[in-house]
């Protein structure tokens, strides 16, 4: 650790490792939201119940619920859903202004994980029946060619829960 620069440790290397792949996948949602002009409690409420989402799967898959919530987790994923330096949410905010993901990615100098690993998520939460409405609607986007703004309404419209549902 230096002045500038502090370490935490977790044990929890499966919740680590899910949180770290999932949050790529909600920073492209939260990018979406941004680019179709979407206001601060649209994109808090997506990045929240985003992190719900990353929960539900990774507790399935053997992760430690309180890791979701802590750096590795909410941590990670507000930084790289709100950071303009997210490759993820580049990704995003290009896809929710109407470009095409081919065009969007051969100007990308490095990597965004979240396009290819969205896949593997929705494949994962399909296997372990966890509901996933805002990696689904990603999944739509980057390999159904859907448009972002026509699935807004889906996901608005989804039968109501209690907020804590199905998290435990």
């Amino acid at each position: 650790m230096t002045a500038t620069f502090r370490v935490y440790t977790n044990p929890d290397v499966v919740g680590c490792e899910i949180a770290g792949a999932l949050k790529n996948v909600i920073a492209i949602a939260a990018g979406i939201a941004a680019g179709l002009g979407y206001g601060d409690n649209t994109k808090a409420a997506l990045i929240t119940r985003g992190l719900a989402e990353l929960a539900r799967l990774g507790v399935v898959l053997g992760g430690e619920p309180l890791t979701f919530s802590g750096l590795a987790g909410m941590g990670d994923l507000v930084a790289t859903c709100t950071s303009d330096q997210s490759r993820n949410r580049r990704v995003g905010v290009e896809l929710g202004r109407g470009r095409k993901l081919d065009d969007i990615i051969a100007e990308l100098d490095m990597v965004a994980e979240g396009v290819k690993s969205t896949r593997a998520v929705l494949e994962l939460a399909a296997t372990h029946r966890v509901d996933m409405p805002i990696a689904s609607m990603v999944g739509a986007v980057l390999y159904e060619d859907r448009r972002p703004a026509d699935l807004v309404t889906g996901l608005m419209l989804r039968e109501a829960k209690a907020e804590l549902h199905g998290i435990r």
